[in-house]
């Protein structure tokens, strides 16, 4: 049986929709560009702003497992766009748990979406954590057979918050190595480094604060 090896944005969107529907996750609808319940951004960046009011408890969830595919626009990345990582606007697919599950399942759900329903190769994946996450290593190893040296330590994992405060942690991300003729030929190339090998495909954020 042959491997479908390339995807169309919409077949991606239904694929990760779809897995996460499976996993006990209610679709919910992108929210609009122009954000209603949060002034510390003008637009929409991330999927994840959506759902800063039920993280804080100031609205109700419609369930605890939630996953979307938002719109966003970034002016941050304007400078950077024409390298192949950086866009302005895009989709954010993510999948989210309101008191639920933490990080065991959300890098458990990643790399089984990765690796059994696109099919990427395993070989290809890398993985990063913030410096000071020791569980996250801890689960990489147990999930997915990472040894502690192959997982990359980058003070840049972490996430938020948005504003002056609110909702903020570390975070794992999950980079694809896209070959040795993409990077900058030097001998400490690996994820996070600003040539264009590695390309960072998830961000699994763990909003412990």
């Amino acid at each position: 049986m042959s491997v479908q090896t390339t995807f169309t944005s919409t077949q991606v969107r239904a694929l990760y929709l779809d897995y996460f529907a499976s996993k006990g996750h209610l679709k919910v609808a992108s929210s609009s560009l122009v954000p209603h319940n949060d002034p510390t951004v003008l637009l929409t960046t991330a999927g994840m702003q959506q759902m800063i009011p039920y993280f804080l408890a100031r609205e109700t969830p419609p369930a605890t497992r939630l996953t979307s595919a938002q719109k966003c626009f970034r002016t941050t990345d304007i400078d950077k766009v024409g390298n192949e990582r950086s866009l302005t606007f895009f989709e954010m697919l993510g999948n989210f748990s309101v008191g639920d599950y933490f990080k065991r399942e959300a890098i458990t759900y990643a790399w089984e979406f990765l690796t059994q329903v696109v099919k990427l190769p395993a070989d290809r994946l890398y993985p990063t954590v913030h410096p000071q996450d020791d569980e996250a290593p801890l689960y990489w190893h147990e999930i997915a057979g990472f040894p502690d040296e192959a997982i990359v330590r980058l003070e840049d994992n972490w996430w938020g918050p948005p504003g002056a405060s609110g909702p903020c942690g570390p975070d794992s991300e999950i980079y694809y190595d896209r070959g040795v003729e993409h990077g900058c030929g030097q001998s400490d190339c690996q994820p996070g480094c600003d040539c264009e090998r590695f390309l960072e495909i998830w961000n699994l954020v763990f909003m412990q604060y």
